[in-house]
């Protein structure tokens, strides 16, 4: 059977009309199942005699299910989402400073083929790219799970597991359906696409022309640093990703967000700090800095560990000072394995 989550509103009227159906269903039905999380509300619906019991034996409310739920002290909720095939992806549910809101996280792909030898995902390897239909139904766990917690789910980053660039077709049709005022409704500029600077994904993105936000993992101000941690530096230059972004930000109006994580003794000295606004002198970026959740060492062998407070601390003021838009991300989740990949690691599942 085929998920409502794979459905556009397009593919329902195409069916409805094989079925010698009005095709004016397919938006009700549809509007029904994303306002509701996944569900639809039958009866309210008012369908010609039959078409439900069509429709409930063509299409599944969906094809994927939470198999693991652990909730952090911080109030952060961490979801390990069992596919059709069995293997699984992780999805995260952040509690915003107002009581009334959430952030969302889902992944992209089953594994991630990028190497970054500080993540716990890339140490799987990659398996495969997930459906926009899998993707949408990651939203929907969340946007139900955000419902119970008596909160509403405002913004969704694609930063989960997987590189976004490497299965854009699908991630730009699953946005499309998520933010998009016919069905998902949240809003194009409460989505966010990230990369670890996949130049022509970037391109691709920009030309998609959705005005929404892109962050890029940018974890050192230098070619010979990125590499050691990123293996894809290597394919695409720092000059090469910021030119990328520029471009980007040209078209689609919004500051790049440029995602830095702080290793001890790997990425955090005053020096970096220095170099790193050096390379954004003159550009409107916005930098995030993140703490470091260890996940044990890495493809290479090495065990990294977070920066010092006081290092953290210095390296923000540094950025600052030479006026960088920078923030310090507080980490979240921390005591249940909330790090990309670890509680799919932990589960020991494909």
């Amino acid at each position: 059977m085929t998920s409502f989550a794979e459905c556009t509103i397009a593919d329902l009227q195409h069916q409805l009309q094989a079925w010698q159906q009005k095709p004016s269903h397919a938006g009700r039905i549809l509007r029904s199942y994303y306002s509701r999380a996944g569900n639809i509300a039958w009866d309210e619906l008012r369908l010609p005699a039959g078409l439900r019991d069509k429709l409930t034996d063509h299409y599944a409310p969906g094809s994927t299910q939470i198999v693991r739920r652990h909730r952090s002290a911080d109030g952060t909720i961490k979801l390990l989402v069992q596919l059709a095939d069995g293997h699984t992806v992780e999805s995260v549910l952040m509690p915003d400073h107002r009581p009334d809101r959430a952030a969302g996280c889902i992944s992209t792909q089953v594994g991630c083929a990028m190497g970054c030898d500080f993540c716990a995902t890339t140490q799987s390897g990659f398996v495969r790219n997930l459906t926009s239909g899998e993707l949408v139904e990651q939203f929907l766990h969340l946007r139900r799970e955000a419902l119970v917690q008596q909160r509403t789910l405002r913004t969704l980053v694609c930063m989960g597991m997987g590189e976004p660039m490497l299965n854009l077709d699908a991630v730009l049709a699953a946005i499309h359906r998520i933010g998009g005022e016919e069905l998902g409704a949240l809003g194009w500029r409460q989505l966010t696409v990230s990369t670890v600077g996949i130049v022509p994904g970037i391109d691709a993105l920009a030309a998609a022309d959705l005005r929404l936000n892109l962050a890029i993992s940018l974890h050192a101000p230098d070619d010979a640093t990125r590499a050691r941690l990123l293996p894809t530096a290597r394919r695409y230059t720092i000059a090469e990703v910021l030119s990328a972004a520029d471009r980007f930000q040209a078209v689609s109006g919004l500051p790049v967000i440029l995602q830095y994580c702080l290793l001890d003794g790997v990425n955090d000295t005053i020096a970096h700090a220095h170099q790193l606004a050096a390379l954004l002198a003159g550009r409107r970026m916005h930098v995030n800095l993140l703490r470091y959740n260890p996940t044990g060492p890495g493809l290479s062998g090495i065990a990294y560990a977070p920066s010092t407070e006081p290092v953290l601390e210095a390296f923000l003021e540094t950025l600052r000072a030479n006026r960088v838009v920078a923030h310090y991300r507080r980490p979240r989740g921390q005591d249940i394995a909330a790090a990309c990949g670890q509680l799919r690691r932990q589960a020991g599942q494909s």
